[in-house]
């Protein structure tokens, strides 16, 4: 953790709307004039999509059938764990762009599917802001949660994260409901040894509850909108956190727990707003200072 080169990070598994969140970051950092350095998580993946193909062949052939872009042996973790490394002593460290499709290849000069080369990071940023899988994970070789000064997990409940990941890739990538399965049944194993994890090292959690029947997720028809849900946003240190406040400009919200609010799916934004505007804040102030 660094004073003066805060990072902040956003963890959570695909579809989780960590992207979502990441706009009202950007909303935040605009109001309060932060200059953020942003890297993806994708970008730390191993292989491009070819080879990402290519070698979960040769994984199963081999006789592991749960290799998958969750699996640290398909990201290079140390990388962004040096990054982390070297933005929190020095401001300073690089990244690229995993280009998802002909726009992105218009704007990095590559094609869809590969990565842009590696290249610094804007020089005198505010802060550093990490959105991904892997922002809070631990294995043998990588711890990233004590690196990162703000820890923010979002992720809804399972048979949600099913229900969004078997739409989105129905819908985008024309994959049949039983091939979405594999790919869950696939990723099982390590979202259990390495994404559920981070949930238990973030700072705040948003976690998405659907408040309308999903007891099968894979039948279905449409995906349970923000109305449709609640929002259960937990501390791990509910010290100095103003709960009248916030449970006075949330809507509808009440505490379920001592550390825990629950408010209407259709109030994220302003409760992430709300509560982490004063943290991003208090980053700056403690980078003034120490500066």
């Amino acid at each position: 953790m660094s004073a003066k080169h805060p990072i902040i990070v956003i963890t959570g598994s695909s579809g989780a709307g960590t992207t979502s969140v990441k706009k009202i970051f950007d909303q935040i950092f605009r109001r309060e004039h932060v200059d953020a350095a942003f890297i993806e998580g994708d970008a730390f993946h191993r292989y491009d999509r070819a080879a990402m193909k290519a070698k979960m062949v040769e994984e199963e052939t081999d006789g592991n059938r749960n290799f998958s872009h969750f699996s640290p042996e398909a990201n290079v973790l140390e990388k962004l764990q040096e990054v982390f490394q070297d933005y929190g002593r020095k401001g300073r460290g690089e990244t690229r762009h995993y280009i998802h499709d002909e726009e992105e290849a218009r704007l990095y000069g590559a094609e869809p599917g590969t990565f842009s080369d590696w290249a610094p990071l804007e020089e005198g940023s505010d802060l550093l802001f990490y959105e991904g899988l892997h922002g809070c994970v631990k294995t043998e070789t990588v711890d990233l949660a004590p690196l990162a000064d703000l820890k923010i997990g979002v992720v809804p409940v399972i048979n949600l994260e099913w229900i969004q990941k078997i739409h989105r890739d129905k819908a985008t990538r024309g994959y049949s409901t039983e091939a979405v399965m594999d790919t869950i049944l696939r990723r099982m194993p390590d979202y259990v040894k390495y994404i559920c994890p981070q949930f238990a090292r973030t700072d705040i959690n948003f976690q998405r509850v659907p408040i309308v029947d999903t007891s099968d997720p894979f039948i279905a028809r449409w995906i349970p909108t923000a109305d449709e849900s609640m929002i259960v946003i937990r501390f791990a240190s509910p010290r100095g956190i103003d709960f009248p406040y916030l449970l006075s400009m949330i809507p509808g919200s009440f505490m379920s727990r001592a550390n825990s609010i629950v408010a209407p799916g259709n109030k994220l934004d302003i409760a992430m707003q709300l509560i982490l505007t004063p943290l991003i804040l208090q980053l700056m102030e403690k980078k003034r200072r120490a500066s």
